[in-house]
């Protein structure tokens, strides 16, 4: 069985910029290595074959370090002209995806998932999925409403304490995304997610696993700790 993803990795890394002057954000080095090394080299012990990364801002310092194969997968490149926002990066992508079904990661957010077990859910419904994390604050993060074990709403951020926030990782359909049209700007979220829940079924898979996002500067040190030695 072929597992696939697309890593969104085109950001231009704004709050990262006067740590990370040079290359863009998911190049940023943890322990002298881009993260997206370490990315890639997590989802390579996951079982993935095929990644598809999604790229905008200083693409060439992607291609040119990780070339067409890394750690035994295979990596297809996808160059955005202008950035398109989430849903409009993973539209594009998906023409250059084979699978009946997509993993989509964050190009700046470590997420150690648990893959077998998704693959699992997937495999029994085949519906889409949306990962969610527990964590102690959910201030920076958009919060999940969930019923009956399907996510049917997205609350904005700001709201503080502790919750289930939105991961920034999905499961999709191939098709997913066809009903938009292609080199069209439009964010996954809120203009897509937000009104798909309310009328299709968007599984949840709570993940227990080490989650960081590195786009601002607090986590990209606290990175610099944690995913060192990975």
């Amino acid at each position: 069985m072929t597992m696939e993803a697309i890593i969104l990795a085109g950001g231009f890394g704004t709050r990262l910029r006067a740590l990370v002057p040079d290359v863009p954000k998911p190049m940023a080095p943890i322990g002298g290595r881009p993260f997206l090394e370490i990315l890639l080299t997590s989802l390579a012990h996951k079982g993935f074959s095929r990644v598809v990364l999604s790229l905008c801002f200083m693409a060439e310092k992607v291609t040119t370090y990780f070339g067409d194969e890394f750690a035994g997968m295979q990596l297809a490149y996808v160059i955005e002209d202008q950035p398109l926002g989430t849903g409009g990066a993973i539209r594009l992508a998906m023409g250059s995806c084979r699978s009946d079904h997509i993993y989509v990661f964050n190009g700046d957010t470590y997420l150690d998932l648990e893959v077998a077990a998704v693959e699992k859910q997937w495999q029994h419904h085949q519906l889409p999925l949306i990962v969610g994390r527990e964590v102690p604050d959910t201030t920076r993060y958009g919060r999940l409403a969930v019923t009956d074990g399907k996510v049917c709403g997205f609350a904005e951020k700001g709201m503080a304490g502790a919750g289930l926030i939105n991961a920034g990782c999905y499961i999709l359909n191939a098709g997913q995304l066809d009903k938009f049209p292609l080199n069209t700007a439009f964010s996954l979220e809120a203009d897509y997610l937000t009104q798909a829940v309310q009328r299709l079924p968007f599984e949840l898979f709570v993940t227990q696993g080490k989650f960081i996002d590195i786009g601002v500067p607090e986590d990209y040190q606290r990175a610099q700790i944690e995913l060192a030695q990975l």
